[in-house]
């Protein structure tokens, strides 16, 4: 099997005495994936990136990227990461081009390469054409996209996106999924942190959600909602057909079949959804009744995180669409 290409593994950050961001924390993180990292504020999340980038040690535990320890090799790390942040670290003052192209020579590059880079990666994040304008007037979503053209430009093999698509625009936050998909294919590896929930099911193919600095469930996004229960099918049956459909269901549902208040759907919980539906239509049919609607209601990443963090990811920031602590 081959090494993680982050390995993280019994982290402790502390913060004076009495707060404790990181607790005992290990991960390991495959190349060449989309990895989310979920959490209520406050989890850990920005301070794990922040440790991973070399820009705060751990007090304990050790860490690795890219096969280097990032306490006694910080400047073989930084030449394989890239960092894009909660907020857009650009010069307003400058163009789309200068951001990028001043970044690259901080990568060490010479002048003539980082204008190449940079030409390279403002085409393929869609700024080409906004490149020579001042960053001052880009929209919300161009200065997301100029600051990860920032970190690509020295064409990392490890990425950190911190809450990328924070007040972003619905369009232009899909374009930003698109272009971190293409960066994977690539072959980057991008560590995605994010309480955008329907971002880590769209895109990352193995997540963590972590809550005061523990790792508190890990696996696909599959897995994770497996872990939380059982599927719902829910069907919608005629008032005066209750009693039968629910005689002729029981056997379906272990004896669980359940009315809604309103009285206007029965409810069978499953693991299999399919086969319930299949079994549940055929068992209405042999008693001379007809559903009018059938619908499933699967485990969503939204029931994950109340599950496993007790916080509710319907709670949300009505000004960023956030879900709060």
């Amino acid at each position: 099997m081959a090494a993680p290409v982050i390995a993280v593994d019994r982290v402790v950050k502390r913060f004076g005495r009495s707060v404790r961001a990181l607790d005992g924390l290990s991960l390991q993180i495959p190349e060449g994936i989309i990895y989310g990292l979920l959490g209520p504020n406050g989890a850990g999340k920005t301070t794990l990136i922040r440790i991973l980038a070399t820009l705060l040690p751990a007090d304990a535990g050790s860490v690795r990227v890219a096969g280097f320890d990032v306490r006694h090799d910080p400047e073989a790390v930084r030449a394989r990461i890239g960092l894009a942040g909660q907020y857009a670290a650009v010069d307003d003052h400058l163009t789309g081009r200068e951001n990028v192209e001043m970044v690259g020579r901080l990568y060490g590059l010479s002048r003539r390469e980082a204008r190449s880079r940079a030409s390279t990666v403002l085409d393929r994040i869609g700024l080409a054409e906004a490149a020579d304008r001042l960053v001052r007037t880009y929209s919300g979503g161009m200065r997301r996209r100029i600051d990860l053209a920032t970190s690509l430009v020295g064409r990392p093999r490890v990425l950190f996106l911190d809450e990328p698509t924070t007040g972003v625009d619905p369009a232009s936050r899909r374009q930003l999924w698109e272009l971190v998909r293409d960066l994977v294919d690539g072959g980057t590896t991008v560590l995605l942190t994010t309480q955008y929930l329907d971002e880590a099911d769209h895109l990352a193919q193995r997540v963590a959600v972590i809550d005061h600095g523990r790792l508190v469930s890990e696996g696909t996004a599959e897995q994770l909602k497996t872990r939380v229960g059982t599927a719902m099918v829910r069907l919608s049956i005629p008032d005066s057909q209750h009693a039968g459909a629910t005689a002729a269901l029981r056997h379906l549902a272990s004896g669980t079949v359940s009315c809604d208040r309103h009285g206007g759907t029965l409810t069978l919980p499953t693991t299999d959804a399919v086969t319930t539906v299949r079994h549940a239509l055929q068992a209405l049919a042999a008693a001379g009744i007809t559903a009018t609607d059938v619908s499933v209601d699967k485990p969503t990443l939204d029931d994950v995180f109340l599950t496993v963090t007790g916080a509710d990811p319907a709670a949300v920031d009505p000004a960023t669409g956030r879900a709060a602590a």
